[in-house]
This record gives C-alpha cells, structure tokens and sequence, in this order.
C-alpha cells in the first residue's frame, strides 16, 4: 500500500469517527493562538487507529515513514499528530544522527500547540536524544528560537530522560536559559522539566530552584515544586 493510500484511510477513518461533541470540548484546552483542529476524535479510539495501521505503516522503508508522518504533521489536526509521533517513535531504534534535521524542521514548522510539541518531543524527540546525545548542544540552540514550540521542546525533549537521572546539568542549563522567558508555555515546559528531575535528583532541584525564586515565574516554579517532600516544599514557598 503506498504512503498515500494509507493517508487517505487514516483520514477516512478519522472523518467516520469524529463526533462534534468530543471536537468542540477539545477545543477547550488550547488558547486560541494554538492553531490546533480537532476530527473529534476520543483518545482510545486514535489508540486504536495506532494500532490498526502501525503494521501497514512499519512495513514502508524508514524514509516512507517520515514522509507520511510530515504529511500528517503539516494538517495541524490533533488526530493526525498523534498518530505521526506514535509512528516516529516506533522506528527510534532505527534513528540516525542525520535524522536530527528532519525532526528539528518538523517542530519548527509543524508543531503549533502544547499537545503535539509535547507528544513528539517527549518520546521521537527525547529518544532519539538518549541515543546521540552529543546533539544536546543542538537542544541548547532551541533556547534561542523565536518560535515558542522549538523553545518548549528544548525542555520537554528531556522529561524522559530527566526521570532516568539524566542530563542534570544540561537540564539547569536549558532551564537558565529559559528562566526568564515570558511566554507560559515555555514556562510550563521547563518548569515540567525540572519536576521530572526532581524525581532522580529532588535535593540538587530543590536547591536550584531555591537560587532562582527571585527571577523564576511563578508558574514554572509551582510546576518544578510539585514532586518535592512536603518539607521541601513548605521551604520553597516560603516568602
């Protein structure tokens, strides 16, 4: 089956099982500067989609699969970018480092809301980092990005590795960088990476987080609280 049947279907099965109920509540959870469009799609039920096509769609070379994934990718339609980062993150043992570049356009032309930024970064993105993590320095970069998506996924490219106890200093790296910035999904997304640090490493963050109270937004400061002890936090939260 060619990449564009295997669309096609995707998108068929989509259509037939879009409720208008489901698309106008998903709504409710992106801003309105998120262009994000919704089929009305239930969360087991894109599951399912995953798993009715995965086969189909690991049987093309790895170059096929992310063309069909970009396809997917470029509609900005939740659905169909939920089932792109299931696909990617798939073949990530078959990644290799010239495979950075492809990913990297994809956030920085692609992802326009938390949810797809979030979903690709934390397990294509974060995996194809624990593989090659020379390509760290290349994450820092993204700190410096005019585009908020490329800025959030420097952080929540490193949530699953932050829970494994890696990249500690990389991680206050990146979140200095973004410490200041404005934007609350930046801020969300650093601050979420450094409470997923805080579950390997919850007395190096907490002291982090207690040298930067001063000029961390509120915001990231709850979120990179929240998984410390209860003594930790009353501390943390004092005035």
């Amino acid at each position: 089956m060619t990449i564009q049947q295997i669309i096609e279907n995707i998108r068929l099965d989509l259509n037939q099982l879009g409720d208008e109920t489901v698309r106008q509540s998903s709504q409710r959870f992106f801003k309105s500067d998120q262009i994000t469009y919704f089929y009305g799609v239930k969360s087991p039920d894109v599951k399912t989609l995953i798993k009715k096509y995965k086969k189909q769609v690991l049987a093309l070379s790895k170059k096929e699969i992310f063309e069909l994934c970009e396809e997917l990718l470029k509609t900005n339609y939740l659905e169909e970018a939920g089932l792109a980062c299931a696909f990617t993150a798939s073949i990530s043992k078959q990644f290799i480092p010239t495979d950075f570049k492809i990913l990297e356009k994809w956030i920085n032309l692609y992802i326009t809301n938390w949810a797809a930024c979030d979903t690709l970064c934390n397990h294509t993105v974060g995996d194809f980092i624990m593989m090659y993590p020379e390509f760290i320095p290349e994450l820092k970069k993204w700190t410096n990005s005019p585009n908020r998506w490329m800025k959030r996924a420097a952080a929540v490219t490193l949530i699953i590795p932050a829970r494994k106890g890696l990249f500690l200093d990389d991680i206050f790296e990146i979140a200095n960088s973004l410490i200041t910035d404005a934007d609350d999904m930046v801020q969300k997304g650093y601050g979420w990476m450094l409470k997923a640090a805080s579950q390997a490493y919850p007395n190096e963050v907490f002291q982090y987080v207690l040298s930067q109270k001063e000029i961390m937004p509120r915001t990231a400061y709850r979120y990179a609280i929240e998984k410390l002890s209860k003594e930790q936090k009353i501390v943390a939260m004092q005035k």
